[in-house]
């Protein structure tokens, strides 16, 4: 885009990256072309989402939004949009494929919420360690000094200072992991083919071999067909007796039951889980039975009041280089 007419923005934000967040990004990226910023609240499961979106987009060139249905309808009813922003790393909630045949760019904010999610796993990791969850429980809702919180050899917890641990991608989270459970004094063994150069910790070159040899596993690898399920009865096999499991990346790469029964078994003495592969859980979910051995939180390793910020900037810089007619940094269609 060339012209020096105002550009037609709409910030359809959400309850976590507030639509003034974005708007106030992209009027900072945009300070040197004139542009018109209409900010849109999506309520979360409203039924009349898409038609607020149709009216707000339009004479609308470009839809920056986060979680907003952006379906054939939406993109029909916009004839001059021409980009779509999603400020999250995926492409939630787009017609990707209705983007394509009406001639839209739809890219996304990648990387927004690297750190806060690996300093969440490392919360996770540290409570599913020393069972911080269950001594608070222990004593507020019980009212018990003994028990969980009573520093007891059979209940005291483990130290990551020299405690083997094994991550299992080593991207812009993974990394991040690494490099702090480095500082921690960690024996960090890292598993991740894709990945070439030097790594934080030891590089272990099978799968099988970093379980063997590692008293925690924490999960970091993108969703494909071919991690799907990566982590299954036979490797939590392969894990010594007592070991950690953590999760904060995907629920998919997870296999539940086979979590569930080795949390009985023993097998596994603690896991902890910011994702799962049904969400919200279902009332049914052998997960909310194990509490004792687990630690469960509702997806929340992204979302930090930074990470927010992160994502309306990241989104507003993609904004920034279509109408320099710059290629996209992170283009999905």
């Amino acid at each position: 885009m060339e012209s020096t007419d105002p550009v037609r923005v709409v910030a359809a934000g959400d309850r976590f990256v507030l639509p003034s967040l974005i708007a106030a990004a992209v009027r900072h990226e945009m300070e040197e072309h004139p542009c018109e910023v209409r900010e849109l609240a999506l309520a979360e499961g409203a039924d009349d989402t898409d038609e607020e979106l149709v009216k707000a987009l339009a004479d609308a060139q470009v839809l920056v939004t986060r979680g907003g249905p952006v379906t054939e309808r939406v993109l029909a009813a916009a004839p001059e949009l021409r980009l779509v922003v999603v400020c999250r790393g995926g492409p939630v909630d787009v017609d990707l494929d209705a983007a394509k045949a009406h001639g839209i760019r739809v890219c996304r904010a990648a990387g927004g919420e690297a750190a806060a999610t690996a300093e969440f796993t490392l919360g996770l990791m540290l409570a599913a360690l020393r069972g911080i969850p269950q001594a608070h429980e222990f004593l507020t809702r019980q009212g018990r000094w003994q028990g969980p919180a009573s520093p007891t050899y059979e209940h005291a917890g483990q130290e990551l200072e020299d405690l083997p641990v094994g991550l299992i991608g080593h991207g812009a989270v993974g990394s991040r992991v690494a490099r702090v459970l480095c500082a921690f004094g960690a024996r960090v063994m890292v598993y991740d083919p894709y990945v070439r150069g030097e790594v934080h910790g030891l590089r272990i070159g099978s799968l099988d071999d970093l379980l063997r040899r590692s008293r925690v596993i924490s999960l970091h690898p993108p969703l494909t067909s071919g991690t799907r399920g990566l982590i299954g009865a036979r490797e939590l096999a392969l894990l010594p007796r007592g070991a950690v499991v953590v999760n904060a990346a995907d629920g998919e790469l997870l296999d539940e039951d086979a979590l569930c029964d080795a949390l009985e078994s023993g097998q596994l003495s603690a896991a902890a889980l910011d994702t799962c592969a049904h969400e919200p859980l279902p009332p049914g979910s052998r997960l909310l039975a194990l509490t004792q051995r687990l630690v469960l939180t509702p997806h929340l390793g992204g979302s930090s009041r930074a990470a927010a910020e992160k994502a309306a900037g990241l989104a507003a810089e993609e904004v920034g280089r279509w109408v320099r007619g710059e290629p996209p940094a992170h283009s999905l269609a």
